[in-house]
């Protein structure tokens, strides 16, 4: 009942950012906490970044602390992650998820997902 479609992504170099939206569906956003999980080629999924319903508060894999930021717009039905300073140890399929309650950082909890963007960062 939810569908997520995540945007934003591309290639850039060491030290660049993007900004990645994930647009959803529905009219239930706003009751749901969101994540970004990334995979990268023969790698397990990895949590990044949680916000809870409301916004106010977030989680953070210690890896993106300090370079990447999670925020959402409910009217816009819409979460961000802007990624700055991004290293070549970024480079994944960023995934959005949502799932009803409070923010997690295990991916197994999340009921919905997107597709999936690409970011490739060189050196």
């Amino acid at each position: 009942q939810v569908q997520l479609v995540e945007s934003g992504g591309g290639l850039v170099q060491a030290g660049d950012s993007l900004r990645l939206s994930c647009a959803t569906s529905g009219r239930t956003f706003s009751s749901y906490a969101m994540g970004w999980f990334r995979q990268a080629p023969g790698k397990e999924r990895e949590f990044v970044s949680a916000i809870s319903v409301s916004g106010g508060i977030t989680l953070y894999a210690n890896s993106v602390k300090g370079r990447f930021t999670i925020s959402r717009d409910n009217a816009k039905n819409t979460v961000y992650l802007q990624m700055n300073s991004l290293e070549p140890e970024d480079t994944a399929v960023y995934y959005c998820a949502a799932r009803e309650g409070a923010a997690r950082s295990m991916g197994s909890v999340y009921d919905y997902w997107g597709q999936g963007t690409q970011v490739t960062v060189s050196s």
